[in-house]
């Protein structure tokens, strides 16, 4: 697990960069800061109940925080890109969708993907990815998902071509897959789990497998990162350590999620036990692991132009 020192080295790269960090002067701060997240988001519901945020930019002149939620990550991409907020975390394959469209976001901060696997319903004759040709596989367009089905294809000599993709985000999902439906669903973490604890859903390859490992970003407006790098530097700091505690304090933070949002706490708890818990600033590494991304879903036609995601990379986020 990266520890908090090993993130705090990287905002050193903040002075670097020649940008303020937070003991030096700064541009003023925003009178709001708004904060994207997702319930499925552990890190960023536990945030938002503490107030981590408001307490924390108090200081640096922000008046008020304010949430907005989204399902899931494309949506949310696309409110970053327009400035509807500020920050938020996604999976590896929204941060592509959204530069393509030209959306004025950052990559900054990154951590390993909760574990995602594609389901089939237990009394399925699919067996391997390879029997998914021709079947009904549902997954969110442009999400974490999307990448982990067309990589778990490619790896069996299949494409996207061979399979019925069925474009859902992860309640529509749920309906479609317990109702019939589709073959298949690719999810995360915790609708994974629940979908094995109160579906009985059977896995069928999940991202323990080397080759479908991932990791999850968070993103900021550019806009908002050029111009309040400070405050940006602040808000991932407390997510740095919400991150490690996280890890430190798996059960506490599983019963506290099971009664902040209603998910069964045997679910809550069997996603939070084998979740990644791990932070670090964006990395070369990364940086190639996306662009092989952005290059496959060119390849394939998913997207209609190249792009580079280093082009997009928060400069103070550099090691």
């Amino acid at each position: 697990m990266t520890s908090r020192r090993q993130f705090n080295s990287g905002l050193l790269a903040l002075a670097a960069a020649g940008l303020p960090t937070l003991g030096q002067a700064q541009q003023a701060a925003p009178k709001e800061f708004k904060i994207g997240w997702q319930k499925g988001s552990a890190i960023m519901v536990l945030a938002k109940h503490n107030q981590v945020f408001e307490k924390r930019l108090k200081a640096l002149g922000v008046d008020s925080v304010k949430w907005v939620e989204f399902q899931f990550g494309p949506p949310l991409l696309e409110g970053l890109g327009v400035g509807a907020v500020d920050i938020g975390a996604v999976g590896d394959t929204p941060p592509i969708f959204a530069q393509v469209a030209g959306a004025k976001v950052a990559y900054v901060a990154t951590t390993p993907s909760s574990l995602s696997a594609i389901l089939v319903p237990k009394d399925s004759p699919i067996k391997t990815v390879a029997d998914l040709k021709g079947k009904r596989v549902a997954f969110g367009r442009g999400s974490s998902a999307h990448a982990l089905t067309v990589r778990a294809l490619a790896h069996v000599g299949l494409s996207p071509k061979d399979i019925e993709p069925v474009y859902l985000s992860p309640a529509d999902a749920t309906a479609a897959f317990n109702g019939g439906r589709v073959d298949a669903w690719s999810v995360w973490d915790p609708y994974f789990a629940i979908a094995q604890q109160r579906y009985n859903a059977r896995v069928l390859i999940d991202t323990t497998a080397p080759h479908l490992a991932s990791y999850s970003y968070y993103l900021a407006n550019r806009d908002a990162a050029q111009k309040y790098p400070a405050v940006l530097s602040a808000v991932l700091e407390e997510i740095g350590k919400l991150i490690v505690w996280a890890g430190d304090n798996r059960k506490e933070l599983a019963e506290f999620y099971a009664k902040e949002t209603g998910v069964e706490l045997e679910s809550t708890l069997l996603a939070f036990q084998r979740a990644p818990y791990a932070w670090s600033t964006v990395t070369d590494a990364h940086i190639r692991s996306q662009r092989e991304l952005a290059a496959s879903f060119y390849e394939l036609g998913i997207v209609p132009k190249k792009v580079d995601p280093k082009e997009i990379l928060w400069k103070a986020t550099a090691l």
